[in-house]
């Protein structure tokens, strides 16, 4: 009785070894398949309240990430939309991110003027750099990056967004395997 104990008890420590293991390695972030999202993921920004954050925190989620700017208004008369964008797919493991290329205290102020419901960061001039590498090569804002969960960038858009055409790319992107 006490060998076949010590034998169950063994089994079960064995199992529970491999169940532990492929859970964290199924939900441990995979490195990303692009170089570009990669430096991405390694950057660190200022958020609007002020704390620095790591990018990488995202890595594993869908990411819009909108590349704007206080004086930009097209940047500006999209961002309601993405607050309710964000709204309708928080339980889809998507995540919006704003890149504000403009002066803290401009987004500071934005901000808390108003009711925006997803991250925003402050870049400033090295937001147009990183824009540049995923290949906004223009400059011209506002700039938006769909990444895939993967870490592959799916699709760009330059210009204000037409929500319909983001959420045909967003399930697409979810019914992709």
């Amino acid at each position: 009785m006490k060998r076949t104990t010590l034998l169950f008890g063994a089994i079960a420590l064995f199992f529970a070894g491999i169940g532990i293991y492929f859970g964290v390695r199924h939900h441990a972030p995979v490195a990303p398949e692009s170089p570009v999202v990669a430096n991405f993921f390694a950057q660190q920004m200022e958020d609007s309240g002020g704390k620095m954050q790591q990018l990488s925190s995202f890595q594993g989620k869908t990411l819009i990430v909108n590349f704007w700017a206080t004086w930009c208004a097209p940047c500006v008369e999209e961002m309601p939309e993405l607050t309710a964008l964000q709204s309708e797919v928080v339980s889809q493991n998507v995540q919006i991110l704003g890149i504000g290329i403009d002066s803290p205290s401009n987004i500071r102020e934005f901000a808390a003027r108003y009711k925006i419901t997803y991250p925003l960061f402050m870049a400033g001039v090295s937001g147009t750099e990183l824009s540049r590498q995923f290949g906004n090569q223009a400059g011209g804002l506002p700039f938006t990056v769909l990444i895939s969960p993967k870490g592959d960038v799916r699709k760009t858009y330059l210009g204000r967004l037409k929500m319909d055409q983001l959420r045909a790319d967003l399930q697409a992107l979810s019914a992709a395997p």
